[in-house]
């Protein structure tokens, strides 16, 4: 509000235009929580590292149990789906310990992302903070899980040692396009399911189906070198999430790059945080009084 002196000397108000303010539904606001949120990174660091520590206070390994779960799953379902496929359980078993190691990650972001909004109603509704605070808070959290986990893979590599190389470097950008496409998808699901409570079970639901559409227990490559089921197999390319585990289990296993399943996330990044930053642009101000 601007202050202006009339001849009489009395101060008059001048009103600001309207159109210099932008209002909730603008793009301004929209980026400017995304950078409010990035600058308070020594805030949801140290709460996403509190969070990993208060699920494991009491026990004595606390956060060791992360990588134990996983091992001991990832060796079940390894010996397991080998056998019944009759795979070499020394290629197999690093196959499908990597192949859950960012399954994980996936389906935390897809989860806990739907929810995100709604397990932080306190904080949002009494707490003066961006929304962008909470979901770098729990791409963090994950990013944190993912790599306690990465210490099995380490394992594995020198139980079952893997020709790595220099491609093997390629997972650091994998891996951090899965945090930027972390991003958008907690995003887009949080919004959406703080609106429509009924999002949360359904996304549940339809991740544990999508966990057995991705190859993670089972080997693309072997079912599209079976003529019987070759065209078949193709379908399998139509799950994103299948092309999201390749990129950064290709480098990891040191196999050949397929430079395909990197087109296919970059465009679905693309198109992901589009639709992210559509919705915190319309829908941004109304998570408060959704939650």
């Amino acid at each position: 509000m601007a202050v202006t002196v009339s001849a009489e000397g009395a101060p008059a108000e001048q009103a600001r235009p309207l159109d210099d303010e932008p209002g909730p539904r603008s793009w301004a606001r929209a980026f400017n929580d995304l950078r409010q949120g990035w600058r308070q990174r020594p805030l949801w660091g140290y709460l996403g590292w509190q969070d990993i520590k208060q699920r494991y206070r009491r026990s004595i390994l606390g956060p060791l149990w992360i990588s134990i779960s996983m091992a001991v799953i990832a060796t079940a379902m390894g010996i397991l789906y080998g056998a019944l496929f009759q795979e070499d359980i020394k290629t197999f078993l690093p196959y499908v310990a990597t192949g859950l190691l960012i399954w994980n990650f996936v389906q935390g972001c897809i989860l806990e992302g739907s929810e995100v909004f709604i397990a932080n109603e306190g904080l949002i509704r009494f707490l003066p903070a961006p929304l962008s605070l909470h979901v770098y808070r729990l791409v963090w959290r994950q990013t944190l899980f993912f790599a306690h986990n990465v210490i099995i893979w380490v394992i594995l590599m020198i139980i079952f040692p893997h020709p790595l190389g220099w491609a093997s470097f390629m997972a650091i950008p994998a891996f951090a396009l899965l945090v930027l496409n972390g991003g958008w998808i907690t995003i887009l699901s949080g919004i959406i399911a703080t609106r429509f409570r009924d999002i949360p079970p359904i996304v549940a639901s339809l991740t544990q189906l999508l966990f057995f559409m991705t190859p993670i227990v089972w080997s693309y490559d072997r079912l599209r070198d079976n003529p019987a089921v070759a065209e078949r197999a193709q379908i399998a390319e139509l799950n994103p999430v299948m092309h999201f585990v390749e990129i950064l289990r290709q480098p990891m296993l040191g196999d050949a790059i397929v430079w395909r399943h990197w087109l296919v996330v970059g465009v679905i990044t693309v198109v992901g945080w589009g639709a992210a930053l559509v919705c915190m642009r319309n829908y941004r101000s109304r998570v408060a009084y959704w939650v």
